[in-house]
């Protein structure tokens, strides 16, 4: 069976499934488009293009109910509901095909259940935790679904606002919520708390934050403006112990509810935005409450497409569970020559790069199909030694980002346990782990944890093979690892693209599949290539 379904809204994102095995899953935001975008035509041609024949299902996400560009008869499923699943026909290219709704939340429970390697009669806990919803779930052998509680409405969005409520030169009388970067910022913020209890006046904003209500309005947090955190500035040293203090009070409330409530030694799947949370990954893992924890690299509303999907195919077939690679997105475009005024060319090699690695150049890398998921797995990466936290400072300036921001290390999965206090595999980046040793500076951050992704051999031969020559020459198989992005933007995955951030940003160069192409304006390139004819 083929199965098309799509996401509309916010992390828009379209999944072609042919015979239970995800083909392809192309994000909006990616190719250098901004975060969280909904889909575009762009992207309907360009999943068009990858299918061989007319799907038999198409499916739409329940993210918003409004304008759905479907024929009269037909309507969508909502944002919530465990339940509610819409069946019908519709007419595309002239063929009549299938069509299947199913809520929001099911797609991301679906999602995680079908991605997980838990076979299909597993009787399992599910908490979806994201901007909207924060609820826990059992599933039995039938794949029913049953809500346990809602625990926390809108966990995702208010773990943000604090960042907000800190942040001066977030507007909260005009935002009707919280930002979307700013979880990822609160998560950094929060690992440099070095105490755990708070103050009256901030218990006073935990109980603001944590109330149950739906829709909490940033504009209500003018409610706290005699409160010394509000609009004190991001590098207030109380303001970011308050950070970790809130985190663990939000985690510690889903905790109660599990510890009490869910029977022990069972597995847990994890779903929505929330799950993109390391920290509160590495806790849920270290409970010892379940048999096993799994979070897919897509937690986030872009698995949405692929959830729903899957939930088309549990509906027509009886089979939830899908055969899936986390290198799924669109093939890089080379489609527009390099100036070979700017760049010098080079058929490079693992021992190459490694030596410009390991001499602190800072490299584009590129490598066959992007990553599903907003994390930079090795297949768009900026890449750079580890070792100096100057090479921290500089990739930040890089990225145009904070400098409280931390760098994620790549790692050799056999030598996970030696550097990083990790015993298992961990492919996605999606759990922190403590750092053994000193010697890893650049990826280290203030807590002394890392948020670190393994390689072997089979997850990413290429990135495998350039760790191996990197610990060849250095005794580290670890190299620092972030997105090859704009500002705001998702994954370059165009020439263009590349060429113009390598001079905009000032990384030294760039390798795209064997081939090399290094900036000639580089002074670190300049040095690196002294140094070499020198030392020849």
């Amino acid at each position: 069976m083929r199965i098309l379904s799509f996401n509309p809204g916010h992390d828009g994102a379209l999944a072609y499934l042919k015979e239970g095995r995800l083909i392809t899953s192309i994000e909006a935001e990616k190719d250098s488009r901004y975060r969280h975008s909904p889909v575009s035509i762009q992207d309907m041609f360009n999943i068009f293009g990858d299918l061989e024949e007319i799907p038999d299902v198409i499916c739409r996400g329940g993210w918003w109910p409004g304008d759905t560009g479907l024929s009269e008869q037909q309507s969508v499923s909502g944002y919530h509901g465990i339940d509610n699943i819409i069946v019908g026909k519709e007419l595309l290219f002239g063929k009549k095909v299938n069509f299947f709704s199913s809520s929001h939340e099911r797609s991301h429970i679906l999602c995680a259940f079908g991605m997980s390697n838990l076979p299909k009669s597993t009787p399992c806990y599910a908490l979806l935790w994201e901007g909207v919803i924060g609820a826990f779930y059992k599933i039995d052998e039938e794949l029913n679904i049953t809500k346990l509680a809602d625990v926390m409405p809108e966990p995702g969005h208010r773990y943000a606002l604090l960042y907000g409520i800190g942040d001066p030169t977030f507007d909260k009388k005009v935002a009707e919520f919280s930002r979307f970067s700013d979880a990822g910022k609160l998560m950094a913020l929060a690992s440099f708390s070095k105490r755990s209890v708070p103050s009256d006046e901030e218990e006073k904003i935990i109980s603001f934050l944590m109330q149950d209500c739906h829709h909490l309005k940033p504009k209500e947090c003018e409610n706290l403006r005699s409160y010394r955190h509000y609009n004190v500035g991001l590098d207030d040293a109380e303001f970011r112990n308050f950070a970790g203090i809130v985190s663990d009070r939000i985690f510690d409330r889903f905790y109660q509810f599990a510890k009490f409530n869910l029977k022990k030694n069972m597995p847990l799947l994890i779903a929505g935005g929330c799950g993109l949370n390391c920290d509160w990954n590495s806790k849920w893992k270290d409970t010892n409450l379940f048999s096993e924890v799994f979070i897919p690299p897509v937690a986030n509303d872009s698995g949405s497409a692929i959830g729903t999907a899957i939930d088309a195919q549990f509906y027509f077939t009886g089979n939830p569970k899908i055969d899936w690679n986390v290198y799924s997105g669109r093939e890089f475009i080379s489609d527009a020559s390099i100036d070979k005024s700017l760049f010098e060319e080079y058929d490079t090699n693992y021992d190459m790069v490694s030596e410009m690695l390991a001499n602190d150049l800072i490299l584009g890398w590129v490598n066959g199909k992007y990553e599903i998921g907003p994390r930079a797995l090795g297949n768009r990466s900026i890449l750079a030694a580890p070792f100096k936290d100057a090479t921290r400072v500089r990739l930040n300036e890089i990225k145009q980002r904070e400098q409280f921001r931390p760098i994620a290390p790549v790692c050799l999965e056999e030598d996970a346990a030696k550097w990083f206090s990790c015993n298992q595999s961990s492919p996605f980046m999606l759990y922190t782990k403590l750092v053994t040793t000193d010697a890893l500076a650049a990826v280290t951050h203030v807590n002394s944890t890392a948020r670190i992704q393994t390689v072997s051999l089979k997850t990413n031969k290429n990135l495998y093979e350039l760790l191996v020559a990197f610990k060849k020459r250095t005794g580290f198989g670890v190299l620092c690892n972030t997105s090859l992005n704009f500002k705001g933007k998702g994954f370059i995955n165009n020439i263009s693209d590349l060429v113009d951030y390598t001079i905009e940003h000032q990384l030294d160069g760039f390798v795209i599949g064997g081939r090399c192409y290094m900036l000639k304006s580089s002074p670190n390139y300049q040095d690196f290539i002294k140094k070499r004819n020198t030392d020849s």
